[in-house]
């Protein structure tokens, strides 16, 4: 059985007129699926409205105690149960969590070396509950995860929407025939964002590498091309990285080995 898991990110969730056609086609696939969401622009908007310093490195969001209650709030809170409200509207019967509900997502929280990133956790995907997402699917119950986790000792973390998708593509591919989809506001992993067609079909470890010498991969779709290889590696079917406004067709970048 196919099981669809789609991360939405970027500006789409900023827009409400994208985020709505988006979930549009999200709530017609006909398959099992999960939907993992970031939300990181509007945390950084928020964040310089409390007047909380935001600092990223490599794409990725170093989280002190405020930001990670700011983020909490924003990921599990605002932008979660506001998809979940839009889905059941859709006739599409969601769940919102974070990775600490059901013990689904535990994860260890990063080491401070090289860099501290404070309360961020990283995810062994052999770690995820399946049987809690397993009985939740066979119910006809759509899970809609946000970028948090947990580390089992009573504090919540901040993980990377990109790597929960992967992790929970890797770990579910033991148990249906996944396809990872990573969306956002783009056609696909662009060599210019300003040409549309400039759009780079198939990534190879190889094509990677050079990219990302060339410095047209960074920031933080460094962190998206390191997941998608990561689940490739481990079974998942297919992984594509493409834009939200077409979900039900196959134009975009996909991932090779």
């Amino acid at each position: 059985m196919v099981l669809s898991i789609i991360k939405i990110g970027g500006n789409v969730i900023d827009n409400p007129d994208k985020l709505d056609a988006f979930l549009k086609q999200f709530a017609e696939i006909p398959s099992p699926k999960i939907l993992v969401h970031g939300g990181g622009k509007l945390a950084t908007k928020l964040s310089a409205q409390l007047g909380i310093e935001t600092h990223m490195v490599d794409g990725r969001r170093i989280t002190d105690k405020a930001t990670l209650d700011l983020v909490t709030m924003v990921y599990a809170g605002l932008i979660n149960k506001q998809i979940v409200a839009k889905l059941q509207a859709l006739d599409c019967n969601a769940i919102g969590l974070s990775g600490a509900d059901a013990n689904i997502i535990p994860a260890h929280k990063r080491l401070p070396t090289p860099i501290d990133f404070g309360f961020v956790g990283d995810i062994v995907p052999d770690e995820i509950n399946i049987a809690a997402i397993t009985t939740l699917l066979q119910s006809g119950i759509t899970p809609v995860f946000c970028a948090l986790t947990h580390d089992s000792k009573g504090s919540m973390l901040n993980s990377n929407a990109d790597s929960i998708a992967s992790a929970l593509a890797q770990s579910l591919s033991a148990l249906f025939e996944v396809h990872l989809v990573y969306c956002f506001e783009l056609p696909g992993v662009m060599k210019d964002i300003e040409d549309s067609a400039s759009l780079i079909t198939d990534i190879t470890p190889i094509i990677y590498n050079q990219l990302r010498a060339d410095g047209i991969i960074s920031k933080g779709m460094i962190p998206k091309i390191d997941n998608a290889f990561a689940a490739i590696r481990k079974g998942v079917k297919c992984v594509i990285i493409k834009s939200s406004d077409n979900l039900a067709n196959n134009i975009g970048t996909t991932i090779h080995l």
